[in-house]
């Protein structure tokens, strides 16, 4: 696990009873494709222009750290994230993915905190509770 925060997720889990994959599934939110029109773009290490016209443009991957397919619920992690991460946009990305096919009914929980991890797991169990 890369956090604490997902340590106690995991444990707290556990010991609740759930079926979880951790780490278990990735979804491409958006596929590689390949630009067809003169695509020059800036590099670190170069003062010219490097030409990537036709090349492929790799596509973009999320991996949640929590499902619980039983309960249709995804569980993220984030303690912090810095404001120039990529995190916020690739999230929306995910839930606009979510949307389009068919699982916008999932429920999904950004966590920060162990206080909101105890939180989510007593609305999961509450919502489980009154399915039956």
């Amino acid at each position: 696990m890369k956090s604490g925060l997902e340590k106690y997720c995991n444990k707290r889990l556990i010991e609740e009873g759930f079926e979880f994959t951790y780490e278990g599934k990735s979804f491409e939110i958006l596929p590689s494709f390949t630009y067809q029109g003169q695509y020059l773009s800036m590099t670190a290490k170069k003062k010219e222009l490097t030409d990537k016209t036709g090349k492929l443009v790799r596509g973009i991957k999320y991996t949640p750290d929590f499902i619980l397919e039983n309960e249709k619920v995804i569980i993220e992690t984030k303690g912090f994230i810095r404001s120039n991460h990529s995190f916020p946009l690739r999230f929306k990305l995910f839930l606009s993915y979510l949307v389009n096919k068919g699982m916008g009914d999932w429920s999904i929980f950004l966590i920060k905190n162990q206080k909101q991890v105890d939180t989510a797991l007593e609305m999961i169990k509450n919502a489980k509770g009154k399915a039956k």
